[in-house]
């Protein structure tokens, strides 16, 4: 990967790894469809008036909203209205890298390297790690259910980029933008099945300034320029060498947690991490390895 190419990934794994603290404060005042529907709303208007449909079939484009937006944001929301805090949401999500890595090599055939194999191993001790405290520890910040739907999000955004794989190169901001229609309509209506118009009566008028920002920059920082690059790199190069780049995103994630939202470190939360971030200094090695 180019080294622009990787300041590239970087941004973006520092702007989704931020993004669960605003996502945090943004559920204070919207239930979490009804703020997952908003937010693909803002993807679409007034995007779609000017940038045009990308040559991508129109079954992809709705498979692609769907897992994102429904399967990845809507499960994850869920989750981080009271079964996951910030920052553990933003560790498991990271899932999304072993199904993705599984996915392309079952569906495309494309190789993963031994070493790779035990990278990702050394990231799933991590993680089972956080299982075993959301089992045994009514304080670890994490619900069995919490965890179980932030693992079917990673699922989700996996089905995604093998999706996007599967496009080549098209123009990816347009990619996201039509793609994001698909996702509004079953956010609506689970949103009016599972939350209620009540609530979202009440919630529409009394949401403060700071929760609309909070949709605009899922709209616009998160999921125009986040996936719009992220796609865009995964049509150049190898599933095994971008997705993986994504398990920076809880380095970031339980930092800004820390800081701005207060979460607690224990000592079994900082083990978890240093295992997954483990994990990916051996895959990088390990693709750099099998390149050369």
């Amino acid at each position: 990967m180019p080294f622009t190419h990787l300041l590239l990934a970087l941004s973006v794994v520092f702007v989704w790894g931020t993004n669960f603290v605003v996502i945090k404060w943004a559920l204070a005042d919207l239930p979490p469809f009804l703020f997952a529907a908003l937010r693909f709303i803002f993807c679409i208007v007034p995007w779609m008036l000017f940038i045009p449909r990308p040559a991508v079939p129109w079954r992809t484009l709705a498979g692609v909203g769907l897992c994102i937006g429904v399967g990845q944001f809507g499960l994850m929301y869920w989750a981080m209205r009271q079964d996951i805090s910030a920052g553990l949401a933003s560790l498991v999500v990271q899932t999304q890298v072993f199904f993705t890595i599984f996915l392309v090599a079952a569906v495309r055939g494309e190789r993963t390297p031994a070493l790779q194999k035990y990278a990702l191993v050394l990231a799933a001790a991590g993680y089972g790690v956080v299982a075993w405290r959301s089992a045994t520890d009514p304080a670890a910040a994490v619900t069995p259910l919490g965890l179980a739907l932030v693992l079917a999000a990673g699922l989700s955004w996996a089905g995604s980029n093998l999706l996007v794989r599967g496009v080549g190169r098209v123009n990816m901001l347009g990619l996201m933008v039509w793609s994001s229609a698909f996702a509004i309509l079953p956010l609506l209506a689970i949103s009016l099945a599972l939350e209620g118009p009540a609530l979202i009566a009440h919630a529409l008028p009394n949401a403060g300034a700071g929760a609309w920002a909070a949709v605009l920059w899922q709209a616009l920082g998160n999921t125009l320029y986040g996936f719009g690059v992220w796609n865009w790199l995964l049509a150049r190069h190898p599933a095994a060498t971008v997705t993986p780049m994504g398990l920076l995103i809880p380095l970031f994630g339980m930092l800004a947690s820390a800081l701005l939202l207060a979460e607690p470190l224990p000592a079994w939360k900082l083990a978890a991490a240093c295992l997954v971030m483990a994990g990916l200094a051996l895959n990088v090695y390990a693709g750099r390895r099998a390149q050369g």
